[in-house]
């Protein structure tokens, strides 16, 4: 089993010994550390943190260690429940809280669970403010007096003012959207998603909801990341329900991928493609993605005179690039979007209502917004490390031996081809190399994964 320490959070397998695991033991720890954290970068009596979870079965477990370690250090705790990470990022500055903890694996199988840290702007924490937290001195940690205890405060569905705040901004297009009638599928894979995604789509006026993985059990009904291969059986279900898409959300609510009226994958690649072909078309201006992401993006950004900017794997390396840049847009190709003056933060409630605002407001299908993309393939997979490999010296082993290549090496190393490019990068929550490859057909594309699996082969 597996427990990952990192400068974004914690996360691990529930069960088994203290250290090798995401036990009670390792939860209060690292919740303590945080905490210290907070009481030093904000030095005032009271401080508050806003915390919310996924649905799955560990999740009260892990939210009343979370609650209680907190109060025990005089910390207040805004405990917004069953909720989604997009509206725990919302509700840190509403409610002028200093920091934010979001209980989720996001993607990962059900016996995993995670502890996402933020900030008080409800933005995940710099590589910088990770690192000195990892740094704290467990002796150093100080616990309050019984005088001085924290509480927790619940303040209800802090999810319908998320949804408020998304119909609301100036880009998602309700009254074409009412008028379109649309007929939906959910897929929530029985988390929060299955909650969320159908009382937007109720408030947008959507005429039909098909909600089959609705029920908030945690019980995924398969591999709960949104790729092709794990929705085969929901594909079919969406081309028998006669609807207009199926929308797919993993279990926290911050990737999105969608299924045509046809039945077929429209890939979470082209789910930014898409919200950033509608977003330039109203707001012009630079968007931003990481560089495992597609090159289609930057077609389109040049479709409409503006600039793509590539960043390095990862939620905060795209932010803070968004900001550089001043991006009207940005997001990753696993179904992240990001809308800057909505929130800094993936949020696929928001994507879901940029898309529809696409498909009424241009009166297309699903199917046609595939048919106007650049049609580039991509093929994604992993190489297993195992705890026992060190993944940095592995990586800057094979950067000297293909330095011939001129990788960048902002994240991992990616090399550009002829048609298309190869990434190989560390994951930042699993023992696993990432490799994504990039062609104008699938054989390209699976020409330079194989190529990228002999190079790391060979050093394992």
């Amino acid at each position: 089993m597996t427990l990952i320490q990192s400068v974004s959070g914690i996360r691990g397998t529930i069960g088994g010994a203290a250290g090798n695991n995401l036990t009670p033991t390792d939860a209060v720890r690292f919740v303590s550390a945080y905490g210290h954290w907070l009481q030093h970068r904000h030095p005032q009596p009271h401080l508050s943190v806003v915390i919310g979870r996924d649905a799955r079965p560990s999740g009260p477990m892990i939210s009343n260690l979370v609650s209680q370690t907190l109060i025990g250090m005089g910390i207040q705790v805004i405990d917004l429940g069953l909720s989604t990470t997009p509206t725990v990022e919302m509700a840190v500055p509403f409610y002028a809280a200093q920091g934010g903890i979001i209980l989720t694996a996001s993607h990962n199988p059900v016996e995993w669970n995670a502890l996402k840290l933020l900030n008080e702007k409800g933005e995940f924490l710099s590589a910088e403010d990770g690192q000195a937290l990892l740094d704290i001195d467990p002796s150093d940690i100080l616990y309050a007096s019984v005088q001085a205890l924290g509480s927790i405060h619940q303040p209800g569905d802090f999810i319908d003012h998320h949804i408020d705040a998304i119909l609301k901004h100036p880009l998602v297009n309700v009254d074409a959207i009412r008028k379109a009638r649309f007929r939906v599928s959910v897929n929530g894979v029985h988390s929060s998603g299955g909650v969320a995604v159908p009382k937007l789509l109720e408030k947008l006026g959507a005429i039909y909801i098909h909600n089959p993985y609705g029920e908030p059990s945690g019980k995924f009904p398969h591999n709960p990341e949104p790729l092709p291969e794990h929705l085969t059986t929901y594909c079919e279900m969406v081309k028998n329900e006669s609807v207009n898409l199926g929308i797919v959300v993993d279990p926290d609510v911050d990737r999105l991928a969608l299924v045509d009226e046809n039945g077929d994958f429209f890939g979470e690649e082209n789910t930014l493609v898409a919200i950033a072909d509608y977003v330039l078309g109203i707001r012009p201006g630079p968007v931003v993605s990481n560089l495992s992401s597609s090159r289609a993006l930057s077609d389109i950004a040049k479709k409409h005179g503006c600039q793509r900017f590539t960043s390095a794997v990862g939620e905060v390396h795209v932010v803070a690039k968004m900001k550089e840049v001043g991006a009207v847009l940005g997001g990753e190709g696993n179904g992240g979007v990001i809308l800057p003056d909505l929130h800094y933060g993936r949020d696929a409630l928001a994507g879901i209502a940029l898309l529809l605002s696409h498909m009424a407001a241009n009166q297309v299908r699903l199917s046609d917004l595939k048919a106007m993309y650049p049609e580039y393939i991509m093929v994604k997979s992993k190489v297993q490390a195992g705890p026992h490999l060190n993944t940095h010296e592995i990586l800057a082993t094979l950067a000297e031996q293909l330095a011939h290549l001129n990788p960048l090496t902002i994240d991992g190393l990616w090399f550009e081809k002829e048609e298309g490019w190869i990434h190989i990068r560390r994951s930042n929550t699993e023992p696993i190399f990432r490799i994504y490859t990039e062609g104008l057909t699938k054989e390209t594309a699976e020409a330079y994964a194989k190529q990228a699996h002999e190079w790391l082969n060979a050093l394992i």
